[in-house]
C-alpha cells in the first residue's frame, strides 16, 4: 500500500464555491478516465528532513500531530503541494514572504518535475521558494479497499487557489482540467457523464455545504476534517 496526498483547490466563483478538477488519462493504472483532484503517491524525497526549512508554518512534529501520525506527517503536505504544481500548474509557495501570483515563470520547472529531471527541493533552493503548506487543510483520510491493482492510504487536503495563477492539466497524467461547482460535477456523475471514485464523490458532497472559500476554512477550524 502506498501513501498518497490529494488536494482540492477551491475558489470563490460567481455562483459560489468552485473546485479545480482534472481527468486522469485513460491509460492510467488507477482510476483511468476518472475526474479527480490533483494528487498522487508520496515520493521518498517528500519526507526529506531538508524540506523543513522550505516549508512555511509547519515542521514535521506539528504536521504529524495534525494528521495524528507518529512521524513523517510533513511529507503528506509536501506531496500535496508538489502534486498540485505538477498536475494542475498551481504553485502553493511564497517568495520573500509573498505568495506567488504568476506561476508561468516556473513553467520550465514544472515540466522538468513531470519528466523526472529535477526535484521540488532543488526548485525551492534555486528559486528561493517556501512551500505554503500552512494553506493546506486536512479534509479527509481514505484507504483503498482490497481489490484494485494499486492500493493507497491517502490524505485529502483543501487549499485556496493562489490569487492570479491559472491552472492547467499536465497533458501527461491528466488530459483535462476545469473549474466546477461541486454540485455540478456530482450531477454530471449521476447522469453518467463523468466518472468519480468514492473518495472524490464524498469530498465533493462535503464541499457542497459551503458557499465561499472562507466558510470552508472557518468551519474546518472549528469542526476538524470530515
Amino acid at each position: 500500500m502506498r501513501e498518497a496526498a490529494t488536494v482540492a483547490v477551491v475558489r470563490d466563483g460567481p455562483d459560489g464555491l468552485e473546485v479545480f478538477m482534472v481527468r486522469r488519462t485513460i491509460d492510467a493504472v488507477f482510476s483511468p478516465g476518472a475526474h479527480v483532484f490533483p494528487g498522487g503517491a508520496l515520493d521518498p524525497e517528500d519526507r526529506s528532513p531538508e524540506f523543513e526549512p522550505w516549508c512555511d508554518g509547519l515542521d514535521d512534529s506539528i504536521a504529524s500531530a495534525i494528521l495524528n501520525v507518529a512521524t513523517g506527517g510533513l511529507g503528506y503536505f509536501v506531496a500535496a503541494a508538489r502534486e498540485c504544481f505538477e498536475e494542475a500548474g498551481l504553485l502553493l509557495a511564497r517568495r520573500e514572504g509573498e505568495l506567488v501570483t504568476d506561476a508561468s515563470h516556473y513553467a520550465a520547472h514544472r515540466d522538468a518535475l513531470n519528466a523526472g529531471e529535477c526535484s521540488l527541493l532543488a526548485v525551492c533552493a534555486e528559486e528561493s521558494l517556501s512551500l505554503a503548506v500552512d494553506l493546506l487543510m486536512p479534509f479527509g483520510h481514505w484507504i483503498t479497499p482490497i481489490g484494485p491493482p494499486r492500493r493507497f492510504d491517502t490524505r485529502f487536503f483543501v487549499a485556496p487557489a493562489p490569487r492570479g495563477q491559472l491552472p492547467s492539466h499536465d497533458g501527461w497524467e491528466t488530459t483535462e482540467g476545469l473549474w466546477t461547482r461541486p454540485s455540478a460535477v456530482l450531477a454530471a456523475a449521476d447522469r453518467g457523464d463523468v466518472d468519480l471514485i468514492e473518495p472524490t464523490r464524498h469530498t465533493l458532497q462535503a464541499l457542497t455545504g459551503y458557499d465561499r472559500v472562507d466558510d470552508v476554512f472557518a468551519a474546518q477550524a472549528v469542526e476538524g476534517a470530515p
